[in-house]
């Protein structure tokens, strides 16, 4: 079952300017999915029409299989742009957390489970009673994810959730994201980094510098095809240029396919301490610094 169908969707900025032209896209359920393209693309544009807060100018959406309009799944899809200032809108963290699953009308008890927890996972759980314009640019954008995941959605929609969070909290991320898919959830990524793609998504949407999709298939080979990328402006990921050089007959996506790749060799060891921005590193409540950092090594797909 599709969690989500576009057919023909056009959008036009104010000024004219052209920002999606006729693109298709089908979400299944439980699937990962990037929309990968360099800035400028359309990606934040397509994934505003996706989560319904964007209308297009032309083009159809379903949602799990109905022609129903966004604002009757609006429990069921939750939706994270690029600004963490439009969910971190209440005195208090916390009270931000708290304020979808109010709109749910969710017991008490249950708001709370999921506030702990998601405090919890994602390095929050000194920031709670803070008001979130003293935080960080990296804790405001935890923040908002956690504020998204408090109405337990069945989809989630991501414009670069993890830019401007260091390393350690990058990985707490990418981890709970991982988790979240394992348990069904459908996620959708925006990004124009090929370093994050392997990690988040499954599948990939490509899309060029005009408003329209380049290419759709699996991570995988998108991510290995030198000229489609450098088409829409953008590089095939570092591991896979350094054994695509070294004439590698399998070409690695993460470090960890590299680490396998390399092990039979004898090229690798045990590294005496490897927890620092690993998905294993615990999520903290300190300051990110608003740097962005590599993402965790964790592999998403088998090797062909």
């Amino acid at each position: 079952m599709t969690a989500i169908e576009a057919a023909g969707l056009r959008y036009e900025y104010p000024d004219g300017t052209v920002g999606l032209d006729d693109v298709d896209v089908t979400v299944d359920r439980g699937e990962r999915v990037a929309l990968l393209g360099p800035n400028g693309a359309g990606k934040s544009t397509l994934l505003g029409v996706l989560g319904g807060l964007l209308d297009p100018d032309a083009g159809t959406r379903r949602y799990f299989g109905a022609a129903v309009p966004p604002e009757e799944v609006r429990d069921r899809v939750s939706v994270l742009t690029q600004d963490p200032s439009e969910y971190l809108f209440n005195p208090t963290v916390r009270e931000d957390m708290e304020y979808g699953p109010a709109q749910l009308d969710l017991p008490p008890a249950v708001v709370d489970d999921r506030v702990a927890r998601l405090a919890d996972r994602l390095g929050l759980k000194g920031l709670l009673d803070r008001p979130p314009f003293c935080l960080s640019g990296g804790q405001q954008r935890r923040a908002a994810l956690a504020s998204a995941l408090t109405v337990d959605p069945d989809v989630l929609l991501l414009d670069e959730p993890v830019s401007n969070v260091d390393a350690a909290n990058r990985a707490a991320v990418l981890r709970l994201l991982a988790e979240w898919h394992d348990d069904g959830v459908t996620t959708v990524v925006s990004t124009p980094d090929t370093e994050l793609v392997p990690h988040v998504a499954d599948r990939v949407y490509l899309l060029d510098g005009d408003g329209t999709v380049a290419a759709v298939g699996p991570t995988r080979e998108v991510l290995t095809d030198r000229d489609l990328l450098a088409s829409c402006d953008l590089a095939v990921p570092q591991v896979v240029e350094l054994f695509d050089r070294a004439g590698a007959d399998r070409v690695p996506l993460t470090v960890d396919e590299a680490v396998d790749a390399l092990d039979p060799a004898g090229l690798t060891a045990d590294s005496p301490d490897a927890t620092a921005g690993s998905p294993d590193a615990p999520a903290d409540d300190r300051d990110d610094g608003d740097t962005a950092a590599g993402p965790p090594d964790a592999t998403t797909d088998g090797w062909d």
